[in-house]
Formats: structure tokens, C-alpha cells, sequence
């Protein structure tokens, strides 16, 4: 393990090249599920305080992972190509990618190979943890800026998607008020692969489809678990994560970074699309209002907007319903296999500006 003040990467099952994890292996003690949603609930603890194991996917549900993969295998490749575009024609090389752990980290390894093996830019990626409601982790910003000497203007924070906007607001309230007290100045904008809630500064695309990668957890992101801050975490030391190795057999980590790469090399390379950040963080808003007065929801941190989003509700914690736009769409087949499996009632909504929403179960 590694002691208070001696902060250092980790790789997972990434290669070294493609991704340095800023964070603290800690010891596995695994919560329930059920058990962690009472202690959130019902106890107010903080839900990066603890952690549940997460299990083996099923092979079917890895079939869809592939389908899914191979369906937008060039489309994804396209919209990391003009993400990396743009980044290469406006940010000072060398670049340093920090990706928002874990959802951003495949999209940070896939950025780094655009920008050196596409555009010939120098770039290292780096994945760092951000808990709402607790920011981002300094001590990583700190190492990247005093120990890596890397210009504060050539980093870059980067997520796979938006949904609500409540990461992209704790990333900016964050840098702001780093910004104050600390002699590099950072750049709060966020760059992101999907933005369906409106909230980022920069995205490839506004649409909500299934990116292949939110619909696994550690197994596509270098068996390394979302990241945990609890008292385990000393000073000077990232925030902390477990690593899944026990999963090694069904890790599509590379297999991912792999099948996208190869189609990185063919596609066009086109711009940035107009922003529709005003229009979608407006029709989120009204759907997150809707909901919280029609299923009298009160947390709106119980509602969560996008497949990716839903995908998470139905991983990792206690789902109550699940509402579809079309039920018949191959994007949510894997939502159905989940709620299947959790018996989850399922509702649809045409009318709603996303492909799905799943909402988490109040606890009584």
C-alpha cells in the first residue's frame, strides 16, 4: 500500500502509455448494495465513502457490450477524432489529458492516441477522481502541476458525457476556487464525447446513444473501481479506488481501445458540431422538473437523465423504475436485460429527449 505523502500512478490494466490513474489502491471492504443505499439514505453518508463489489457480467450481456462496440465502432472513432482536433488546433502542446474517473478514462487513452498517432501532438493521459460534493482531488493537481512541471494551460479535463450537469458544475466551482488561492491558474472547461445535458463547453455530439463504454463498469476501464474518499485516505494521498483483478477474465479494457483505434486511423476528420448546450441543458431541466413533480421525486440526484446514467442506476444502485423512449431501440437492450434481471418495472416516454431515465428507489 502506498503511505501517507507518497502519492504515485497506477496503471490498472492500461498500458503505461495510455493511462496513469492518479488514485490510491485501497483494501477491499465491500458494502451491499442495498446495505450502501440505506447508509446514503437513511445513515447521510457521502456514497464516496464506500463501495460495493461489482460482479462479473454475464455473457450476454458482454455480447451486447460488442454489438454495441461494432455498431458505433466508426462513429465513436469520429467524434474522438474531432474532439482531438479541436484540442490539437487550440491547447498548448505538450498536452496533459485529464479525464474525470472512471467514465472519462477510456475517452482520455482514446484522445492520447488521436492527438499523437493522428495529429502528431504530444499528449499524456492522466485519470483523476471528482466526487460531488467534494471536488476534485488537489493532491492530484498538485502532482501533474509540481511534480510532472506540466504549463496549467496545456491541461485538459475531459468526460465521456454529460447528464444533469452536476459533475460539470463541481469541476468549475473547483477550478474556481483553486484559482484563488494557488499560483497556476487552470482552465475550467470541459470537453466531453456526448454533452446531453447542455453543460459542457465543448462536445462531439448532443445525442443520447449508448457509447459502448458506459455500459460496462471496471471491466472496460482498466479493473479499477469508481473512486472512494473516506477516512483510508491520508494527507497528500490521492483519492482512493480497488482494483477488480479478480475480474482479469472478462476485461475489455484494451479490446476497446483496440477496435476504436483501428477505425481512428480511417475516419474524416471534421469539426466540432454547433452547440446545442443552451437547448439540451433547457430541455433537461424541464424533464428533471416534470419528473420531480409527477413522480414527487424531492432529490433530484435520485433522477438519472441518458442511457449511460440509467446503465449506472442499474449496475450499482437500488433502481425504481426505468423509462424508455422506444423500447424497441437496440441502445437499450441491455437495459432491459438489467431490469429483468432486478425486476424493474419499465415504463416508456416517447416525448422525453432522451433514450432512457431510470430513477432510484426511496428507501422506507
Amino acid at each position: 500500500m502506498i503511505g501517507p505523502g507518497e502519492p504515485r500512478p497506477i496503471t490498472g490494466s492500461y498500458a503505461a502509455d495510455d493511462c496513469l490513474f492518479l488514485l490510491t489502491p485501497l483494501p477491499a471492504r465491500f458494502v451491499t448494495v442495498a446495505e450502501k443505499e440505506r447508509l446514503i439514505q437513511r445513515e447521510g453518508r457521502h456514497y464516496s465513502e464506500m463501495i460495493s463489489r461489482e460482479s462479473a457480467p454475464e455473457e450476454r450481456y458482454l455480447e451486447l457490450f460488442r454489438a454495441l462496440t461494432m455498431r458505433y465502432r466508426e462513429r465513436l472513432a469520429q467524434e474522438v477524432v474531432a474532439l482531438a482536433g479541436h484540442l490539437a488546433r487550440t491547447r498548448p502542446a505538450p498536452l496533459a489529458i485529464v479525464s474525470l474517473a472512471r467514465a472519462g478514462t477510456p475517452f482520455g487513452a482514446l484522445l492520447r492516441r488521436a492527438l499523437t498517432e493522428r495529429f502528431a501532438v504530444p499528449a499524456a493521459h492522466f485519470s483523476i477522481s471528482i466526487v460531488r460534493d467534494r471536488g476534485i482531488d488537489e493532491n492530484a493537481l498538485r502532482w501533474l502541476l509540481r511534480e510532472r512541471r506540466y504549463d496549467p494551460a496545456s491541461i485538459v479535463f475531459v468526460d465521456a458525457w454529460t447528464a444533469k450537469g452536476v459533475i460539470t458544475r463541481e469541476l468549475k466551482g473547483t477550478i474556481v476556487a483553486w484559482n484563488r488561492r494557488e499560483r497556476e491558474q487552470l482552465d475550467p472547461r470541459l470537453y466531453v464525447i456526448s454533452d446531453v445535458g447542455g453543460s459542457a463547453d465543448a462536445a462531439a455530439t448532443y445525442d443520447d446513444y449508448a457509447i459502448p463504454s458506459g455500459i460496462l463498469n471496471a471491466t472496460v476501464s482498466g479493473l479499477v473501481s469508481r473512486t472512494i474518499l473516506n477516512e483510508e485516505i491520508g494527507p497528500g494521498q490521492f483519492h482512493g479506488c480497488v482494483l477488480y483483478e479478480d475480474l482479469a477474465a472478462f476485461d475489455h479494457t484494451n479490446w476497446f481501445l483496440d477496435e476504436i483505434t483501428t477505425a481512428i486511423a480511417e475516419v474524416p476528420c471534421r469539426a466540432l458540431p454547433a452547440s446545442e448546450r443552451e437547448t439540451r441543458a433547457a430541455m433537461t431541466a424541464d424533464c428533471v422538473r416534470r419528473w420531480q413533480r409527477d413522480l414527487g421525486i424531492a432529490d433530484i440526484n435520485y433522477i438519472k437523465p441518458g442511457v449511460a446514467e440509467a446503465t449506472r442506476v442499474m449496475l450499482r444502485r437500488v433502481p425504481e423504475r426505468l423509462m424508455l423512449r422506444d423500447p424497441a431501440h437496440p441502445d437499450v437492450a441491455h437495459l432491459h436485460l438489467l431490469a429483468e434481471r432486478k425486476r424493474i418495472p419499465v415504463a416508456v416516454d416517447p416525448q422525453m429527449p432522451f433514450n432512457a431515465v431510470a430513477f432510484i428507489k426511496v428507501c422506507q
